[in-house]
């Protein structure tokens, strides 16, 4: 398994490297420091210092993991065998992934969290419980509400003191792993960012403006380096429109259009605000929930009924469009909750308009190819029709299963195979 996921890492790497030979970009190995507005030293592997002038900087460094762990994120991708017991702080994407992982490895995991739903901040909680009961059905045992006071290595044991995040009686919990799932942080250190009086956060993380430009005007910075998720459809979306508002363009990206997922088994995915969001907000909307299965003359044997339960909040705005916010659990939910989230405010009335470019998708996924397909087109359709390389069908037939007069897009996902 460790030799397959090496070789996956090692294509994609691979790839990025044919891309910029294809592209003609030159790529310098080694640490940058911006000297000037107009400058990069850049110290390469083998100790020689080579200067780049440029025109423009683009600050692309991403994040790194906090390493004042006893085993990161990075550290449980590289396990040299199962451990029987493992603990998981931090019960968000990340830690239930791999929590998720080593489980159905053989592993008895714990999960610890601070809050009091897993999936992290922005899931619908509605969709988290349904996640948790299923994968507690696993065997995958949470403690949510709980605080980690202390860890110490005992042998070949781990012990870690929990307590409830309101205080009370601790618990020691022990371990043969202690996983810390509990963020990244911005890689701005060393960067030479201090010497042009570059803005950066009490995080780290640069400030920029809505072309991602820093105080600094030919200086710009995209993805897990500035505010936002760590994600990377996120900066590869941002680099792009980054790039493009240098040379001219608009330079606009709706974040509400940002998607999620959790690679567990079921997935789960959404995209846009929660119910919770818009009760925060005072926000009108309609909640719709229902069980993720088709009708009888289009069954679907791609997802089991394991109990998935998919929550939709559908937002009326003040225009009276909807917008619909999915929440999804179940088999390719990373596949559905993408093209099912087109924001109103892109679409005339009828019939249904929708630039798909202008969806983020995951990566990686099969949803990536969409973003190759439909880069720079638009697409006017009646009826979403998407077939992915697993052979499940995506169909939204809104006349059919909305008894109403359309205003604007409302999409009710379903599984259908021919």
């Amino acid at each position: 398994m460790m030799k397959q996921k090496d070789s996956a890492v090692g294509g994609l790497t691979s790839g990025i490297a044919h891309l910029f030979k294809q592209n003609k970009v030159t790529h310098v190995k080694g640490h940058g420091t911006i000297k000037s507005p107009n400058e990069v030293v850049a110290v390469k592997e083998d100790g020689t210092i080579e200067t780049i002038k440029t025109k423009n900087i683009l600050i692309a460094t991403g994040s790194e993991v906090d390493e004042e762990t006893i085993v990161s994120s990075t550290g449980a991708l590289s396990l040299k065998k199962v451990p029987e017991k493992m603990i998981v702080i931090g019960a968000g994407v990340i830690g239930v992934e791999l929590g998720s992982v080593w489980s159905r490895l053989g592993s008895q995991v714990t999960l610890v969290e601070f809050l009091s739903n897993i999936g992290g901040v922005g899931i619908d909680l509605e969709v988290a419980k349904n996640l948790q009961r299923t994968l507690t059905k696993q065997g995958l045992k949470f403690k949510l509400s709980t605080k980690v006071i202390s860890a110490s290595k005992n042998s070949s044991k781990v012990e870690v003191t929990v307590d409830s995040a309101k205080g009370g009686k601790q618990e020691i919990l022990d371990c043969d792993v202690l996983l810390v799932c509990v963020g990244r942080r911005p890689f701005t250190n060393n960067l030479g960012l201090e010497n042009l009086g570059i803005k950066t956060d009490e995080k780290g993380r640069i400030q920029v403006n809505s072309r991602f430009q820093t105080n600094v005007p030919n200086i710009f910075a995209i993805g897990d380096c500035i505010p936002g998720p760590m994600l990377a459809h996120k900066a590869e979306d941002e680099g792009i429109i980054c790039v493009e508002g240098i040379q001219g363009g608009a330079v606009h990206l709706d974040y509400n259009c940002v998607p999620s997922v959790i690679y567990t088994h079921p997935e789960v995915g959404w995209v846009g605000k929660s119910e919770e969001q818009l009760k925060q907000e005072g926000v009108d909307y309609k909640v719709v929930m229902f069980l993720h299965l088709s009708p009888p003359n289009l069954a679907s044997a791609a997802t089991p009924p394991s109990g998935s339960l998919p929550a939709n909040s559908f937002l009326k705005s003040t225009m009276n469009n909807i917008n619909a916010v999915p929440g999804l659990l179940g088999l390719f939910a990373s596949l559905e909750v993408i093209e099912f989230h087109l924001p109103a405010h892109s679409l005339p009335n009828s019939p249904i308009f929708g630039t798909i470019s202008s969806i983020e998708h995951y990566r990686f996924d099969v949803v990536e190819f969409v973003d190759v397909a439909f880069v720079d087109d638009f697409v006017a359709f009646d009826v979403v029709e998407f077939v992915v390389d697993v052979e499940v069908e995506l169909v939204a037939q809104f006349d059919t299963f909305l008894d109403v007069q359309l205003e604007a897009l409302v999409f009710v996902p379903f599984d259908a195979i021919d």
